[in-house]
């Protein structure tokens, strides 16, 4: 039997095939090292919230960030700004999975950092778990996760009550449901302020079952000149009095509105057929016809955006001085508003649209202009011009 002839050649190329492999481990181990590394999260004792302006609020948006020093530098930011108070959206269905059976988890760890950072947690309740939605076939309109029937209420209100008891140490207030007056935010469901006011009367005692002392915020509602019939939604002054008649009264704390600017300055006069950050006050004036002038109002969601192109939208320079000044105005004019809450400190990721232009910071956590003059403000910094 003849020997397999020496090859020189083959040699060579079992020597290249081996270096290359010894390049791409040597690539792939400093890649490894060069990537760098999540900071180590470690919380430590309460800081307090050094601020000239405790009106001031931001609405965050952390339940989808994953990375859990994320969370606790958005939380500082707030802090560092002198903000005292977050709106941060705790979703019914994130929570429970299943009938009964609750993952507390990614709550636990956004509350557990507002607490270190020590701010004050406004929680917005909503988004229905698909345990307790209803069969598409059943339902003559489109079904999304915030569609919420009677049949499931209840199912609404012992979620309700199982978060105001966990995080009674920690929670100030609940806002129940998103904006009510949109049919979007109600499952395309017909908007209608007795279907609103019937989730109350279930979801306001089981709260206050699960802590006496919380605040529930009722309403969010969404500044709209939707007429009536409007498959879109409902004005907001028109819905606020089909709450009153429905009996809207003795089902809530505080009423929650959002109030933004659009294009007009703070101190534009409101008016009916005008949406612009004053029309909060014809919102409060409903309240006082009801006999409701002693629940306060916290405006829970609220800003300029100055995006270049969206119609809506303001230069860089008047967002920053009307923000300020809203702020201002509503101290000064404004005894029952309790807090004025900023949409939004930065989202997770960028949404490469306009609602990008209403962040005080970049997802990269690099602080915009309008932050650092909010922070100035809010911190009551000397002027430095």
């Amino acid at each position: 039997m003849r020997k397999p002839r020496f090859n020189p050649r083959h040699l060579l190329r079992r020597r290249q095939v081996l270096a290359w492999l010894v390049r791409i481990g040597l690539v792939a181990a400093a890649s490894r090292v060069m990537v760098p590394r999540a900071p180590y999260v470690v919380v430590g004792p309460p800081h307090v919230v050094e601020t000239a302006h405790p009106i001031t609020c931001v609405h965050t948006r952390l339940i989808d960030e994953v990375e859990e020093w994320k969370i606790q530098r958005s939380l500082q930011m707030v802090r560092e700004m002198g903000g005292t108070a977050i709106v941060e959206f705790f979703p019914w269905a994130y929570a429970e999975t299943a009938p009964g059976r609750f993952n507390w988890e990614r709550f636990d760890t956004i509350v557990e950092h507002a607490r270190a950072q020590g701010l004050t947690v406004i929680a917005r309740l909503g988004l229905v778990p698909s345990w307790a939605q209803p069969d598409p076939d059943s339902i003559d309109f489109e079904l999304t996760l915030n569609t919420l029937l009677p049949a499931s209420d209840e199912d609404f209100a012992r979620f309700v009550e199982a978060f105001t008891a966990r995080y009674r140490d920690d929670v100030e207030a609940v806002i129940i449901w998103n904006e009510p007056n949109l049919a979007f935010e109600w499952g395309y469901q017909r908007v209608d302020p007795e279907r609103y006011v019937r989730l109350l009367r279930v979801a306001t005692p089981a709260a206050h079952r699960g802590n006496p002392n919380v605040t529930v915020l009722a309403g969010a509602l969404a500044p709209t000149l939707e007429p009536v019939g409007s498959p879109y939604g409902m004005n907001d002054l028109d819905y606020l009095r089909g709450l009153y008649e429905a009996g809207f009264k003795d089902t809530f704390d505080a009423l929650a509105v959002h109030s933004y600017g659009f294009r007009f300055p703070p101190d534009e006069p409101p008016a009916p057929d005008v949406l612009n950050f004053r029309r909060v006050e014809l919102l409060r004036a409903i309240m006082v016809e009801y006999g409701d002038g002693g629940k306060p109002v916290v405006i829970t969601e609220s800003g300029w955006n100055d995006h270049p192109r969206w119609t809506k939208a303001v230069r860089p320079g008047q967002r920053i001085a009307y923000t300020i000044q809203a702020f201002e105005y509503a101290e000064d004019n404004w005894p029952w508003v309790e807090r004025l809450c900023v949409w939004a400190l930065r989202y997770p990721a960028p949404l490469r649209s306009y609602p990008d232009y209403f962040t005080l910071v970049g997802p990269d956590f690099t602080p915009k202009p309008i932050y650092t003059a909010l922070q100035a403000w809010a911190r009551g910094w000397p002027d430095q011009e």
